[in-house]
Protein backbone atom coordinates (compact mmCIF):
# COMPACT_ATOMS: atom_id res chain seq x y z
CA UNK A 1 0.00 0.00 0.00
CA UNK A 2 1.40 3.26 -0.98
CA UNK A 3 1.58 6.35 1.19
CA UNK A 4 -0.73 8.08 -1.11
CA UNK A 5 -3.69 5.33 -0.37
CA UNK A 6 -3.24 5.52 3.22
CA UNK A 7 -5.98 6.70 5.19
CA UNK A 8 -4.88 8.70 8.42
CA UNK A 9 -7.59 9.53 11.42
CA UNK A 10 -7.01 12.96 13.02
CA UNK A 11 -9.70 13.90 15.79
CA UNK A 12 -9.74 16.88 17.00
CA UNK A 13 -9.21 16.64 20.59
CA UNK A 14 -10.95 19.05 23.44
CA UNK A 15 -13.02 21.71 20.78
CA UNK A 16 -12.02 24.98 23.63
CA UNK A 17 -7.89 24.02 22.70
CA UNK A 18 -5.34 24.42 20.39
CA UNK A 19 -6.66 21.30 18.30
CA UNK A 20 -8.45 22.62 15.48
CA UNK A 21 -5.66 25.12 14.84
CA UNK A 22 -2.70 22.76 14.53
CA UNK A 23 -4.82 20.83 12.47
CA UNK A 24 -6.05 23.30 10.55
CA UNK A 25 -2.26 24.57 10.03
CA UNK A 26 -0.94 21.50 9.59
CA UNK A 27 -2.92 20.34 6.53
CA UNK A 28 -3.76 23.38 5.04
CA UNK A 29 -0.40 23.06 2.69
CA UNK A 30 -1.65 21.47 -0.40
CA UNK A 31 0.74 18.48 -0.38
CA UNK A 32 -0.56 16.91 2.34
CA UNK A 33 -3.81 15.38 0.75
CA UNK A 34 -1.20 14.13 -1.37
CA UNK A 35 0.91 12.54 0.78
CA UNK A 36 -2.29 10.34 2.58
CA UNK A 37 -5.58 10.86 2.99
CA UNK A 38 -6.69 12.80 5.78
CA UNK A 39 -9.88 11.84 7.45
CA UNK A 40 -10.69 14.30 10.26
CA UNK A 41 -12.99 13.30 12.90
CA UNK A 42 -14.83 16.62 13.90
CA UNK A 43 -17.83 19.39 13.53
CA UNK A 44 -17.23 21.76 10.78
CA UNK A 45 -18.57 24.71 12.23
CA UNK A 46 -16.03 24.75 15.39
CA UNK A 47 -13.32 24.39 12.50
CA UNK A 48 -14.32 27.17 10.43
CA UNK A 49 -14.70 29.49 13.64
CA UNK A 50 -10.77 28.85 14.36
CA UNK A 51 -10.15 29.22 10.81
CA UNK A 52 -11.59 33.05 10.40
CA UNK A 53 -9.91 34.15 13.40
CA UNK A 54 -6.36 32.97 11.74
CA UNK A 55 -4.17 34.87 9.52
CA UNK A 56 -2.83 33.66 6.26
CA UNK A 57 -5.10 30.35 6.65
CA UNK A 58 -7.83 29.38 4.65
CA UNK A 59 -10.82 27.43 6.23
CA UNK A 60 -10.53 23.65 5.01
CA UNK A 61 -12.85 22.65 2.11
CA UNK A 62 -13.89 19.29 3.66
CA UNK A 63 -15.14 16.16 1.76
CA UNK A 64 -18.08 15.39 4.51
CA UNK A 65 -18.59 11.48 4.85
CA UNK A 66 -19.99 9.03 7.29
CA UNK A 67 -16.84 7.30 7.97
CA UNK A 68 -13.76 6.31 6.84
CA UNK A 69 -14.65 3.87 4.72
CA UNK A 70 -16.14 6.61 2.10
CA UNK A 71 -13.31 8.71 2.29
CA UNK A 72 -12.24 10.39 -0.88
CA UNK A 73 -8.15 10.64 -2.50
CA UNK A 74 -6.90 13.58 -2.55
CA UNK A 75 -9.55 15.21 0.07
CA UNK A 76 -9.33 16.43 3.33
CA UNK A 77 -12.39 14.03 4.47
CA UNK A 78 -14.64 14.85 7.54
CA UNK A 79 -16.72 12.51 9.96
CA UNK A 80 -19.02 15.05 11.64
CA UNK A 81 -18.89 14.52 15.46
CA UNK A 82 -20.91 15.60 18.36
CA UNK A 83 -23.65 18.66 18.52
CA UNK A 84 -23.75 20.87 15.68
CA UNK A 85 -25.00 23.61 18.22
CA UNK A 86 -22.00 23.04 20.62
CA UNK A 87 -20.86 26.28 22.13
CA UNK A 88 -17.22 27.10 21.48
CA UNK A 89 -15.26 28.79 24.56
CA UNK A 90 -11.84 28.99 23.34
CA UNK A 91 -9.29 28.82 26.43
CA UNK A 92 -12.12 27.09 28.72
CA UNK A 93 -12.59 23.27 29.77
CA UNK A 94 -16.36 22.74 29.70
CA UNK A 95 -17.84 19.32 29.33
CA UNK A 96 -19.72 20.54 25.93
CA UNK A 97 -16.06 20.15 24.72
CA UNK A 98 -15.11 17.22 25.87
CA UNK A 99 -18.22 15.22 24.78
CA UNK A 100 -16.80 16.68 21.41
CA UNK A 101 -13.71 15.22 21.84
CA UNK A 102 -15.25 11.85 23.21
CA UNK A 103 -17.32 11.40 20.22
CA UNK A 104 -14.50 12.15 17.25
CA UNK A 105 -12.69 9.80 19.82
CA UNK A 106 -14.92 6.75 19.73
CA UNK A 107 -15.71 7.67 16.02
CA UNK A 108 -12.18 7.38 14.93
CA UNK A 109 -11.22 4.51 17.09
CA UNK A 110 -14.32 2.44 15.79
CA UNK A 111 -12.88 2.98 12.28
CA UNK A 112 -9.45 2.47 13.25
CA UNK A 113 -10.25 -1.45 14.77
CA UNK A 114 -12.60 -1.80 11.71
CA UNK A 115 -9.18 -2.00 9.52
CA UNK A 116 -10.64 1.16 7.71
CA UNK A 117 -7.73 3.65 8.89
CA UNK A 118 -4.14 2.65 8.97
CA UNK A 119 -3.21 4.79 12.07
CA UNK A 120 -5.17 7.55 14.56
CA UNK A 121 -3.24 11.22 15.20
CA UNK A 122 -5.30 12.22 18.25
CA UNK A 123 -5.32 16.22 19.21
CA UNK A 124 -4.72 16.72 23.34
CA UNK A 125 -7.95 16.30 25.27
CA UNK A 126 -8.20 17.83 29.03
CA UNK A 127 -8.25 14.60 31.51
CA UNK A 128 -10.20 16.29 34.30
CA UNK A 129 -13.24 17.40 31.95
CA UNK A 130 -13.27 14.24 30.18
CA UNK A 131 -13.47 12.27 33.08
CA UNK A 132 -17.49 14.22 33.92
CA UNK A 133 -18.45 13.05 30.47
CA UNK A 134 -17.76 8.97 31.16
CA UNK A 135 -14.79 8.87 29.30
CA UNK A 136 -13.29 6.49 32.39
CA UNK A 137 -9.16 6.28 31.42
CA UNK A 138 -6.32 8.55 32.51
CA UNK A 139 -5.31 9.18 28.87
CA UNK A 140 -5.14 8.07 25.15
CA UNK A 141 -2.85 5.51 26.43
CA UNK A 142 -5.18 3.26 28.58
CA UNK A 143 -8.19 3.70 25.98
CA UNK A 144 -6.36 2.49 23.12
CA UNK A 145 -5.35 -0.37 24.87
CA UNK A 146 -8.68 -1.35 25.66
CA UNK A 147 -9.46 -0.64 22.40
CA UNK A 148 -6.68 -3.19 20.92
CA UNK A 149 -4.74 -6.19 21.41
CA UNK A 150 -1.42 -6.00 23.18
CA UNK A 151 0.23 -3.90 26.01
CA UNK A 152 0.30 -0.17 25.68
CA UNK A 153 3.59 1.51 26.10
CA UNK A 154 4.61 4.91 25.79
CA UNK A 155 7.20 6.08 23.88
CA UNK A 156 8.45 9.88 22.73
CA UNK A 157 10.23 9.86 20.06
CA UNK A 158 11.90 12.66 17.66
CA UNK A 159 15.08 12.69 15.20
CA UNK A 160 17.40 12.74 18.48
CA UNK A 161 15.65 11.01 21.40
CA UNK A 162 13.19 8.28 22.28
CA UNK A 163 11.96 7.54 25.82
CA UNK A 164 9.75 5.26 26.55
CA UNK A 165 7.92 4.92 30.32
CA UNK A 166 7.87 1.89 32.75
CA UNK A 167 4.97 3.97 34.67
CA UNK A 168 2.55 6.52 33.03
CA UNK A 169 -0.22 8.26 34.22
CA UNK A 170 -0.01 7.36 38.28
CA UNK A 171 0.65 9.64 41.06
CA UNK A 172 4.79 9.92 41.72
CA UNK A 173 3.86 8.46 45.54
CA UNK A 174 2.71 5.04 43.52
CA UNK A 175 5.56 4.66 41.27
CA UNK A 176 7.86 2.74 43.36
CA UNK A 177 5.48 0.43 44.47
CA UNK A 178 4.60 -0.39 41.04
CA UNK A 179 7.97 -1.43 39.77
CA UNK A 180 9.02 -4.97 39.40
CA UNK A 181 11.73 -6.69 38.38
CA UNK A 182 9.80 -8.63 36.19
CA UNK A 183 7.46 -5.88 34.56
CA UNK A 184 10.43 -4.15 33.62
CA UNK A 185 12.38 -7.27 32.40
CA UNK A 186 9.17 -7.52 30.18
CA UNK A 187 9.00 -3.51 29.10
CA UNK A 188 12.35 -4.43 27.60
CA UNK A 189 11.96 -7.11 25.87
CA UNK A 190 8.87 -5.23 24.19
CA UNK A 191 10.91 -1.67 23.25
CA UNK A 192 13.39 -4.15 21.55
CA UNK A 193 10.75 -5.41 19.49
CA UNK A 194 8.67 -2.00 18.99
CA UNK A 195 12.32 -0.37 18.19
CA UNK A 196 13.00 -3.15 15.37
CA UNK A 197 9.41 -3.30 13.99
CA UNK A 198 7.82 0.20 14.29
CA UNK A 199 11.68 2.39 14.29
CA UNK A 200 13.28 0.11 11.74
CA UNK A 201 16.80 -0.63 14.24
CA UNK A 202 18.73 -3.51 13.67
CA UNK A 203 19.74 -4.41 17.24
CA UNK A 204 18.41 -1.52 19.41
CA UNK A 205 21.01 -0.19 22.44
CA UNK A 206 18.47 0.73 25.43
CA UNK A 207 19.68 2.90 28.54
CA UNK A 208 17.72 2.06 32.04
CA UNK A 209 17.70 5.45 34.17
CA UNK A 210 17.54 4.39 38.04
CA UNK A 211 14.30 5.32 40.13
CA UNK A 212 16.30 7.49 43.21
CA UNK A 213 19.04 10.38 42.97
CA UNK A 214 22.82 9.14 41.47
CA UNK A 215 21.23 5.44 40.81
CA UNK A 216 20.44 4.79 44.96
CA UNK A 217 24.41 5.39 45.61
CA UNK A 218 24.57 1.70 46.47
CA UNK A 219 21.75 1.56 48.37
CA UNK A 220 22.40 4.70 50.04
CA UNK A 221 19.80 6.71 48.61
CA UNK A 222 16.97 3.85 48.10
CA UNK A 223 17.09 0.21 47.17
CA UNK A 224 15.07 -0.08 43.75
CA UNK A 225 17.89 -0.02 41.79
CA UNK A 226 19.92 -3.04 43.22
CA UNK A 227 16.94 -4.96 44.34
CA UNK A 228 14.90 -4.74 41.21
CA UNK A 229 16.21 -2.28 38.11
CA UNK A 230 19.97 -3.94 38.30
CA UNK A 231 17.96 -8.01 38.23
CA UNK A 232 15.29 -7.11 35.59
CA UNK A 233 18.28 -5.38 33.26
CA UNK A 234 20.20 -8.88 33.56
CA UNK A 235 17.37 -10.87 32.88
CA UNK A 236 16.79 -8.40 29.48
CA UNK A 237 20.10 -9.39 28.76
CA UNK A 238 19.91 -12.89 29.05
CA UNK A 239 17.06 -12.45 26.80
CA UNK A 240 19.13 -10.76 23.87
CA UNK A 241 18.31 -7.33 24.92
CA UNK A 242 20.83 -4.89 24.98
CA UNK A 243 20.03 -3.20 28.22
CA UNK A 244 22.08 -0.70 30.46
CA UNK A 245 21.98 0.45 33.74
CA UNK A 246 20.92 1.44 36.13
CA UNK A 247 21.88 5.09 35.29
CA UNK A 248 21.30 8.45 36.86
CA UNK A 249 18.78 10.39 34.94
CA UNK A 250 20.53 13.55 35.50
CA UNK A 251 24.05 12.30 34.23
CA UNK A 252 22.49 11.01 31.24
CA UNK A 253 21.00 13.82 29.54
CA UNK A 254 23.07 16.30 31.12
CA UNK A 255 26.63 14.59 29.45
CA UNK A 256 24.87 13.77 26.36
CA UNK A 257 25.06 10.22 27.50
CA UNK A 258 21.65 9.78 25.38
CA UNK A 259 22.72 9.92 22.03
CA UNK A 260 24.28 6.56 22.62
CA UNK A 261 21.29 5.14 22.92
CA UNK A 262 18.30 3.97 20.32
CA UNK A 263 16.60 4.30 23.30
CA UNK A 264 15.78 5.28 27.04
CA UNK A 265 13.68 3.70 29.40
CA UNK A 266 12.26 5.77 32.40
CA UNK A 267 10.79 5.12 35.47
CA UNK A 268 7.85 7.76 35.35
CA UNK A 269 6.52 10.25 33.25
CA UNK A 270 7.95 13.46 34.49
CA UNK A 271 11.16 11.73 34.68
CA UNK A 272 11.36 11.06 30.76
CA UNK A 273 9.14 13.90 29.54
CA UNK A 274 10.86 16.05 30.98
CA UNK A 275 14.29 15.93 29.53
CA UNK A 276 12.59 14.96 26.54
CA UNK A 277 10.18 18.03 25.78
CA UNK A 278 13.04 20.39 27.20
CA UNK A 279 15.37 18.71 24.10
CA UNK A 280 12.60 17.93 21.25
CA UNK A 281 9.87 20.80 22.13
CA UNK A 282 8.16 19.27 18.68
CA UNK A 283 8.15 15.61 19.43
CA UNK A 284 5.66 12.81 19.09
CA UNK A 285 4.00 10.72 21.47
CA UNK A 286 3.21 7.61 19.78
CA UNK A 287 1.39 4.12 21.47
CA UNK A 288 3.25 1.29 20.67
CA UNK A 289 2.89 -2.19 21.53
CA UNK A 290 -0.77 -2.70 20.20
CA UNK A 291 -1.88 -4.24 17.15
CA UNK A 292 -2.91 -0.61 16.12
CA UNK A 293 -0.92 2.57 15.32
CA UNK A 294 -1.82 5.69 17.79
CA UNK A 295 0.15 8.98 17.73
CA UNK A 296 -0.21 12.50 19.03
CA UNK A 297 1.51 15.67 19.23
CA UNK A 298 3.72 16.30 22.96
CA UNK A 299 1.73 18.90 23.95
CA UNK A 300 -1.73 19.45 25.71
CA UNK A 301 -5.15 21.74 25.17
CA UNK A 302 -2.85 24.73 25.87
CA UNK A 303 -6.04 26.56 27.01
CA UNK A 304 -3.96 29.82 28.01
CA UNK A 305 -3.22 30.59 23.84
CA UNK A 306 -6.57 28.57 22.39
CA UNK A 307 -8.18 30.54 19.78
CA UNK A 308 -5.27 33.46 19.32
CA UNK A 309 -3.80 31.93 16.64
CA UNK A 310 -0.23 31.30 18.26
CA UNK A 311 -0.68 27.40 18.36
CA UNK A 312 2.40 26.01 16.38
CA UNK A 313 1.85 23.10 14.23
CA UNK A 314 4.87 21.62 14.00
CA UNK A 315 4.58 18.67 16.43
CA UNK A 316 1.08 18.05 14.86
CA UNK A 317 3.18 17.62 11.19
CA UNK A 318 5.38 14.86 13.02
CA UNK A 319 2.73 13.08 14.66
CA UNK A 320 0.98 12.49 11.21
CA UNK A 321 4.89 12.05 9.72
CA UNK A 322 5.55 9.59 12.64
CA UNK A 323 2.27 7.71 12.34
CA UNK A 324 3.17 7.20 8.44
CA UNK A 325 6.79 6.00 8.92
CA UNK A 326 5.79 3.53 11.55
CA UNK A 327 2.59 2.19 9.31
CA UNK A 328 5.39 1.90 6.73
CA UNK A 329 7.62 0.34 8.81
CA UNK A 330 5.88 -2.19 10.49
CA UNK A 331 4.37 -3.64 6.94
CA UNK A 332 8.07 -3.93 5.64
CA UNK A 333 9.22 -5.69 8.54
CA UNK A 334 6.10 -8.38 8.77
CA UNK A 335 6.81 -9.11 5.07
CA UNK A 336 11.25 -8.97 6.02
CA UNK A 337 10.52 -11.31 8.80
CA UNK A 338 7.68 -13.57 7.60
CA UNK A 339 7.95 -17.51 7.66
CA UNK A 340 9.94 -18.38 4.53
CA UNK A 341 8.49 -21.86 3.89
CA UNK A 342 5.06 -19.86 4.05
CA UNK A 343 6.44 -17.89 1.09
CA UNK A 344 8.35 -21.05 -0.60
CA UNK A 345 5.14 -23.01 -0.98
CA UNK A 346 3.24 -20.11 -2.23
CA UNK A 347 5.83 -19.41 -4.94
CA UNK A 348 6.80 -23.06 -5.43
CA UNK A 349 8.25 -23.93 -8.76
CA UNK A 350 8.71 -20.43 -9.30
CA UNK A 351 12.26 -19.72 -7.96
CA UNK A 352 15.33 -21.16 -9.83
CA UNK A 353 18.69 -21.34 -8.97
CA UNK A 354 21.50 -19.82 -10.76
CA UNK A 355 22.66 -23.37 -11.63
CA UNK A 356 19.25 -23.58 -12.96
CA UNK A 357 19.50 -20.39 -14.93
CA UNK A 358 22.85 -21.53 -16.54
CA UNK A 359 21.88 -24.90 -17.97
CA UNK A 360 18.46 -22.66 -19.94
CA UNK A 361 19.41 -22.64 -23.06
CA UNK A 362 18.94 -19.35 -24.96
CA UNK A 363 15.76 -18.79 -27.20
CA UNK A 364 16.80 -18.33 -30.68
Amino acid sequence: MSEYKLKIGITQGDTNGIGWEVIIKALSHPSMAELFTPVVYGAKHIADFYARGMEDVEPLQFHICNSAAEARRGKINLVECGAKDTRIEAGRATEESAKQALDALEKASADLVAGDLAAVVTAPINKESMQKVGFGFTGHTEYFASKAEGEPMMIMCSEMLRVALQTVHIPVDKVAESLSAEGITASLVALRQTLKQDFGVVEPRIAVLSLNPHAGDGGLLGSEEEEIIRPAVQEAAKQGVLAFGPMAADGLFASGGYTKYDAILAMYHDQGLAPFKALSPDGVNFTAGLNIVRTSPDHGTAFDIAGKDLADAQSMRNAIYEALDIVRRRNDYKFWSRNPLEHFEREKGRDVSLKDLKEIPEKD
